[in-house]
């Protein structure tokens, strides 16, 4: 058997709603523990997930079969909330979490398909960055209700992206424990993904290359700085000091990299079948030919190479070889 037992978290902060200059903290927040016996589980010696921990996604599992029964309970509670007028806290007191050991047969959508949990609830509590961010783990956390995990610290650009989003949503500070860390997540039950959060989790979003920089020419038609002559500007020039870090749009795999008399140290990754980005005029490269690359993976650093006025970066996208407007197609944070 087990006991989830919901308690005040006594170092939370006491307000909490997202907005766009952080966490603000309601009243309360949940911690969420667990304790459980399974005499038959086999766990690894190495670190033990203080959760129920299922063994196989089959009804014959005793945990399985208890989790369905829980996320269940929890979807129709989530469907009758504008009826009954059920407060977030509420429900996120009702919160239970499992751990299953995912197979080499296993992927994220048929796991969120065979737990009836959408698949923005397990990837923003296990922090996936993408549909395979979980290859390799030891273990997964299944949650029992639907919704979105924002974690205190967002790092990958999904969780900035989810985060900035929000700002209007109330959440519920919860705290959840593994590999003997505790990590503190805002908790908006019923939430999902919506669909340019869906766009960076199936990796077909683009972010900026560069963290921090200024618009020095946007894609268009213009006069070249350099030559005084009018044509299209296939990119986005992106001004910032010589040496700034340098970073891929979105996965893709590094398919040519050299120095041009125009572009100078350039790199060019490709995104699949369709998309392809182009970074030029840089001071150093950060990445081999033929590297896979994840989204913001350094790659390479700004300079002034080629046909330059000072230190930036060019910048482009392109689909079927043909140059689209980078400015369309990028996420700001």
């Amino acid at each position: 058997m087990w006991i989830a037992v919901p308690a005040p978290h006594p170092a939370l902060p006491k307000q909490l709603r997202l907005n766009k200059r952080g966490f603000r903290y309601k009243r309360q927040g949940v911690t969420l523990a667990f304790f459980f016996f399974f005499s038959t589980l086999s766990l690894p010696a190495q670190e033990p997930p203080p959760f129920p921990v299922i063994s196989r996604l089959d009804t014959a599992d005793t945990a399985f079969r208890q989790y369905l029964s829980d996320v269940e309970t929890a979807r129709l509670r989530i469907h009758n909330r504008e009826r009954t007028g059920e407060r977030a806290q509420a429900l996120a007191e009702a919160l239970t979490v499992y751990a299953y050991s995912p197979g080499s047969h296993d992927d994220a959508f048929t796991l969120a398909a065979r737990c009836n949990i959408p698949i923005a609830a397990l990837a923003t509590l296990n922090r996936l960055p993408h549909p395979d961010g979980f290859t390799g783990a030891a273990f997964l956390l299944l949650p029992s209700m639907p919704g979105i995990f924002i974690p205190e610290t967002p790092e990958s650009d999904l969780e900035l992206l989810v985060f900035s989003g929000r700002t209007e949503q109330e959440g519920i500070p919860i705290t959840i424990t593994r590999n003997s860390l505790s990590e503190r997540f805002i908790f908006i039950p019923g939430a999902d993904f919506s669909p340019t959060e869906r766009a960076f989790f199936l990796n077909i979003g683009f972010r900026y290359p560069l963290r921090t920089y200024r618009m020095s020419s946007p894609f268009g038609p213009r006069i070249n700085p350099v030559t005084g002559s009018f044509r299209v500007h296939q990119g986005l020039d992106l001004a910032a000091p010589e040496g700034t870090e340098v970073y891929a749009t979105r996965d893709g795999e590094v398919v040519e990299m050299g120095t041009d008399l125009i572009y100078g140290n350039y790199i060019i990754i490709r995104h699949g079948e369709t998309w392809s980005s182009l970074y030029g005029h840089l001071s150093k490269f950060e990445i081999a030919l033929q590297s896979r690359v994840r989204s913001g993976n350094l790659i390479g650093r700004v300079g002034s190479t080629g046909q330059s006025t000072g230190p930036h970066l060019h910048f482009e996208l392109r689909q079927n070889g043909k140059a689209q407007d980078p400015g369309r197609l990028l996420f700001t944070k």
